[in-house]
C-alpha cells in the first residue's frame, strides 16, 4: 500500500475512495482489518447501505478482498477486510 495513484486515478466513486481510506487507516501491518458496517457508517457519516455499495466496488476493482468471518457459536461476526498492496505502476 505504497501508493494511492492507481486509486485516485479510477473511477470509483467518492464514497469508495472514503471507504478505502478509512479501512487503509485501521489494517494492520499485513493490510487486515475488520471494522463492522455499522461502525464505518457511524464514523464515516454515511449510510449502512452506502458502505455496503462502496465495498461492493472496492471488490469489484480489486482494491479489496472480503473475508467472511463466523464465531465459534457459529454466529456471524463483522467481515475480515484485506486491503490489495497498491503498487506504483509505471513512471
Amino acid at each position: 500500500m505504497t501508493d494511492l495513484k492507481k486509486l485516485y486515478q479510477s473511477d470509483l466513486p467518492n464514497r469508495a475512495i472514503s471507504v478505502y481510506l478509512y479501512l487503509r487507516s485501521r489494517a494492520n501491518k499485513e493490510g487486515f482489518c475488520w471494522p463492522a458496517i455499522p461502525t464505518m457508517a457511524r464514523e464515516l457519516k454515511m449510510s449502512e447501505s452506502t458502505i455496503r455499495r462502496a465495498l461492493r466496488d472496492l471488490v469489484r476493482e480489486g482494491f479489496l478482498i472480503i473475508k467472511e468471518r463466523q464465531r465459534g457459536s457459529g454466529g456471524d461476526s463483522s467481515n475480515r477486510y484485506i486491503l490489495v498492496e497498491l503498487s506504483p505502476g509505471p513512471q
